[in-house]
């Protein structure tokens, strides 16, 4: 029975998935998901008895697809791995990794804020990046503050970009804002002036880059000064 009701949850988690690449989180609605699996409103709640029992299943499916480097564990006495790749190199790619899972669905960011899902899927990869840290030498609390900070970077990045994609509604005139801040800035803020080509650099892979190698440079610089 428990195996059936597994099965079952998987398929509406799925389903949900897909209508909120359809229509969005504002959209989602167990009404709307319930017509769109052919079935009554009560027999989705006998399986998510509201919908941040949903958003729950549906944040650790999207934990569920992410990939892990293959070659995330072992180390030589250098700090590298089998394969050459660092501990902060094999960290990176874990973060891109979840970057690619939240922007895999609209509004996938959205999803995963604040749910805390206490599920295998989203444990295997906290833990990942977590042993990562240790492995390097952070303790379990600065690991445990590292994870949590690069967390909010990648969901507050996710977050902006998709709010921003014009696939999605996003509402935005950037040629318009640009400009607004060009006039503004030239007057009276020559910091952002000088800064306002890559304020709008619309290569978002190298801006993730670069808040990652940030973030990442001063978790090594804590790191080394505990060492």
């Amino acid at each position: 029975m428990a195996a059936s009701v597994g099965v079952k949850q998987e398929l509406i988690v799925r389903a949900a998935l897909a209508l909120l690449d359809e229509v969005g989180l504002e959209g989602l609605t167990m009404r709307r998901l319930a017509t769109a699996l052919k079935i009554q409103a009560p027999s989705l709640y006998w399986h998510f008895p509201n919908k941040q029992a949903l958003l729950d299943g549906m944040a650790d499916a999207i934990f569920g697809a992410v990939s892990l480097p293959r070659n995330l564990k072992g180390k030589n006495p250098k700090g590298k791995n089998p394969k050459g790749k660092s501990w902060d190199e094999r960290l990176k790619a874990v973060f891109r990794a979840i970057r690619r899972a939240f922007l895999a669905h609209r509004d996938g960011a959205r999803v995963f804020a604040g749910t805390y899902v206490p599920t295998d899927n989203v444990l295997r990869v906290v833990e990942a990046m977590m042993a990562l840290m240790q492995e390097a030498g952070a303790s379990p609390k600065l690991s445990s503050d590292g994870a949590f900070s690069l967390v909010y970077y990648v969901l507050g990045f996710t977050m902006e970009e998709q709010g921003l994609d014009p696939r999605t509604g996003g509402p935005l005139d950037l040629a318009n804002r640009q400009a607004k801040f060009a006039n503004l800035a030239a007057m009276k803020y020559p910091s952002i002036h000088a800064a306002l080509h890559r304020m709008f650099d619309n290569d978002l892979d190298d801006r993730f880059k670069a808040g990652l190698d940030l973030l990442i440079s001063g978790l090594k610089a804590r790191i080394d000064t505990r060492s």
